[in-house]
């Protein structure tokens, strides 16, 4: 087996994001659900941008940033995903190039236009995220380059794009052609309602496909179909090779084998959670990729993300690799 040419390989929603500050009253009013990730269209989309108040705009989409912070900390990374021919998109292929990042992806020529997402951050740190996928929806197996996914140590996988029945067979040929190369396949799980909306497949994918997988402990509660958070970790370790769960202000639990790492958050202060899980995953596989221990993994993370959320926006806004050799 050859060496890998890439650390990582993200597959994703390519979005560009826009962020802005609301209060509660705002998120009723527009009859949102606080903290959720709601997919929308485009008519909505104008309606929500027309209320919101000023706002950040910039290249992201979960698996987009977990590339952009990994590249940030010295991974080798590369990013496939779906953009539009129009402005929107020629901003999301500068923007993550100049984060260090490979974006072979060819863009989508006429239709749909490039997907946003509008976010709205409440005073107390919680994103709510309402999302417009656009050329997102057009992402199908002919976008996954092989040469990329079989150059890449790990193929990570975002799974909010696994809502279109096209994505969902990108991901089995991602899967397919990694592991035929040697190489390791990672998801996110992303939000409880996507695991909602997909259950048995996701089951089918994680059991089947991913060797390492990373979840939130609601989003590992409704893959199992449970309330127990011990059950959860039994069946997430009975099926993955390597699985991190993390729980906010709780820290992360890494499972590999018989073996279980608890990791503590680092203390900061919250003010944006937007990205925080994505920052999460980028630290932990940026760790892997140099072959440190699962509890420093975890501590990459962790650092990773209380970046993440110190500050308006997802991607990171000091030094991590300071950050990191400061402890």
């Amino acid at each position: 087996m050859s060496q890998p040419a890439l650390d990582i390989l993200g597959i994703g929603n390519a979005i560009v994001d826009v962020l802005a500050r609301a209060d509660d009253a705002f998120l009723q009013a527009q009859g949102m659900t606080k903290g959720a990730m709601t997919l929308i269209d485009a008519a909505a989309a104008e309606r929500i941008y027309a209320a919101m108040g000023p706002g950040v705009e910039s290249s992201g989409g979960s698996a987009g940033n977990t590339c952009a912070v990994a590249a940030a900390l010295g991974a080798r990374v590369g990013y496939l995903g779906k953009v539009a021919d129009d402005a929107l998109g020629q901003v999301f292929a500068h923007d993550i190039r100049a984060a260090g990042v490979r974006f072979p992806s060819a863009p989508l020529q006429g239709g749909t236009p490039t997907a946003r997402c509008l976010i709205l951050v409440t005073p107390d740190g919680q994103r709510t995220m309402n999302t417009f996928l656009g050329a997102c929806v057009a992402f199908g197996p002919d976008d996954v380059a092989e040469a990329e996914v079989a150059s890449a140590a790990v193929t990570y996988m975002e799974g909010y794009l696994f809502d279109p029945p096209a994505a969902q067979a990108a991901f089995r040929k991602a899967a397919k052609v990694a592991h035929e190369a040697g190489r390791k396949v990672s998801l996110t799980l992303s939000d409880p309602f996507c695991v909602g909306r997909h259950r048995a497949a996701f089951r089918d994918l994680v059991k089947h496909e991913v060797d390492i997988l990373f979840a939130n402990e609601a989003e590992l509660l409704s893959l199992y179909e449970t309330e127990d958070f011990a059950a959860a970790l039994a069946a997430v370790r009975a099926e993955v090779g390597l699985a991190a769960v993390t729980r906010s202000e709780k820290g992360s639990i890494v499972l590999a084998g018989d073996r279980t790492v608890e990791v503590a958050a680092e203390p900061t202060q919250v003010v944006d959670t937007t990205g925080a899980g994505d920052a999460y995953a980028a630290g932990f596989l940026a760790a892997h990729a140099k072959g440190l221990p699962l509890a420093e993994c975890g501590r990459w993370g962790s650092v990773a993300a209380a970046e993440a959320i110190s500050h308006f926006g997802a991607r990171p806004q000091t030094d991590l690799t300071a950050r990191l050799a400061a402890r």
